[in-house]
């Protein structure tokens, strides 16, 4: 505890303040109010009048309450976060080949991204050819699965699938496992796109099946991962979605949060124990430039959750307090313009997720505003975080930035910033019913705006964009490949086949349970899904049955 200070050391730094204020004033004339991209003022110097909160109270220890600082005791002291990152390109063939060089080059988990044909809701003869592959792989079926996953050790290698309602690709995935006889049980990773209203407020392409419909999937998936895959993750709540989509990071993570708390009273209403499925809730972030705002919000964000899980949710189970979760750095912040320049923000936002706790990371490749990323700007992004981690030693020290007068006050604004707008939510009726009533995307729409104002006035700075602009064609963009033309026919050619040649009969069979289940709430709606991957039905397939029985996803779109 620090000793008071007598009087004359009071005045003395007294002067100090006033003698600073002075000099400041001379040194920055005209210095005008800076805010965050949450509307936060930042001021030019922080002082223990900005911050005197308790210890104990707010801050803690990693791995105790309130979590602050972290949700595990030694944090990447003791274990470094996995390094996710997104591949998908071509066919199977082709995003095997480039995830076991990246496994080579030190990813440490499979996060696999589907092409838009799939995150679409479609199998790849229903859309045109020349679209195929460009911006994911072409998974339409287990076996596409099993060979997506060929090398890989589905015992011991932890997967997320980029896997939409109805989560085609997991079951595809299981439907893997069991033909190689690996034991579901045994079955780490996280259903990473499976968060719906971020798809509906943010993310329309992927809204496959309306609100009431992805509702009830959600709830099966997450009830039948509990019962079948304990160590999988059925809920990877979404913030990224809504931060690319214009919210600021304040609002990204109160829509996230009062999502996650909409899912876990659904889950309390079909009768599941808070600490059966709240241990498997993970997050997923936007990670910006704004760095200490990022980090800020992270702090905050944990805080808040410890809190709601114990108080809200009722769970009694500290493992129900953790808030995990995976962060992505920004595409949103990335230009096409001078794309090299992208390789300093990601770096920058990458620095903002491990000082802000993750679990789990993708660094973008600095082409992503592009297109697919390159082999070689995949492998920079990669070593991006090796650098980080092994180099610049970020892992030397848990929450290394904690005490620091700024941060300290900056995570307490964020945190009532973030509960204001979770505020606003539950007094429309919840997280639900704010996107039915487009209260989530109007807030959206409006911050969004005011940025791109910034942006467009000059107030906010984008390199390249706005400033610091130079003449095309100087040699920093490379010829980007895409997928070879003759792969991608023999591709298709081979899946008109393969549904030629399976039995017609069980494939129709498989479509009828299914199709029954959505009007029979004691079925589980992802179980017939499984059972139809087992059974040789398509992704499209499997989308179509559920689109016309559920119907077909609308998001509502604010102007």
């Amino acid at each position: 505890m620090n000793k008071p200070l007598d009087a004359a050391k009071l005045a003395e730094r007294e002067t100090g303040a006033e003698q600073w204020q002075r000099e400041y004033a001379d040194g920055a004339a005209g210095d005008k109010t800076l805010r965050n991209r949450s509307g936060v003022e930042v001021k030019p110097l922080y002082t223990p009048q900005d911050w005197n909160g308790d210890h104990a109270d707010a801050l803690g220890y990693p791995g105790q309450p309130p979590y602050t600082r972290g949700i595990y005791a030694s944090m990447h002291r003791g274990r470094s976060w996995s390094q996710r990152q997104l591949i998908g390109l071509g066919t199977p063939a082709d995003y095997n080949a480039r995830l076991l060089e990246m496994i080579a080059q030190g990813t440490s988990a499979v996060s696999l991204i589907p092409c838009n044909s799939v995150f679409r809701g479609y199998d790849m003869d229903e859309v045109h050819a020349e679209l195929l592959g460009t911006c994911g792989v072409v998974a339409n079926t287990a076996q596409h699965m099993d060979q997506c996953l060929a090398g890989v050790d589905l015992a011991r290698t932890s997967c997320a699938m980029n896997d939409p309602s109805p989560f085609t690709l997991l079951a595809f995935m299981l439907a893997t496992a069991k033909r190689r006889g690996v034991d579901w049980r045994s079955i780490s990773g996280t259903s990473n796109q499976s968060d719906y209203l971020s798809h509906y407020v943010a993310n329309h392409m992927f809204f496959r099946i309306a609100l009431p419909g992805a509702r009830r999937i959600l709830t099966d998936h997450i009830e039948f991962c509990g019962q079948h895959l304990p160590r999988w993750n059925p809920l990877s709540v979404v913030g990224q979605h809504m931060q690319q989509a214009g919210a600021t990071p304040a609002e990204a993570m109160a829509f996230t949060l009062s999502s996650a708390i909409q899912y876990a009273d659904d889950c309390s209403a079909r009768g599941m124990d808070p600490d059966a499925f709240l241990p498997r809730f993970t997050f997923f972030f936007d990670i910006s430039v704004s760095l200490f705002e990022e980090i800020a919000k992270f702090r905050a964000g944990r805080r808040i959750w410890a809190r709601l899980a114990r108080e809200r949710l009722g769970a009694r189970d500290p493992r129900s307090w953790r808030f995990k979760f995976h962060g992505q750095t920004s595409g949103a912040d990335l230009t096409r313009a001078q794309p090299l320049n992208n390789i300093a923000r990601v770096t920058v936002q990458a620095i903002a997720g491990i000082l802000g706790g993750l679990q789990s990371l993708h660094t973008d490749a600095y082409d992503e505003a592009l297109s697919c990323p390159t082999e070689f700007g995949a492998r920079i992004a990669v070593n991006t975080q090796n650098i980080l981690r092994e180099e610049a030693r970020l892992t030397d020290v848990i929450d290394p930035l904690g005490g620091s007068y700024y941060i300290e006050s900056l995570t307490d604004e964020m945190e009532r910033r973030i509960l204001a707008v979770m505020a606003e939510v539950e007094a429309a009726g919840g997280m639900y019913a704010a996107v039915e009533q487009g209260l989530v995307q109007k807030k959206i729409g409006a911050s969004a705006r005011a940025f791109q104002e910034k942006v467009e006035s000059g107030e906010q700075t984008v390199v390249g964009v706005n400033a610091y602009r130079v003449e095309e064609g100087r040699g920093e963009r490379q010829a980007l490949a895409t997928p070879d033309p003759a792969n991608m026919q023999a591709h298709i050619a081979a899946f008109r086949a393969y549904k030629e040649a399976r039995s017609q009969a069980a494939v129709q069979r498989a479509l009828d349970r299914l199709a029954a289940s959505c009007g029979d709430p004691q079925q589980n709606i992802f179980a017939r899904v499984v059972e139809a991957a087992e059974a040789g039905c398509t992704h499209g397939e499997i989308c179509a049955t559920l689109r016309r029985e559920l119907g077909f996803g609308q998001p509502l779109v604010m102007v």
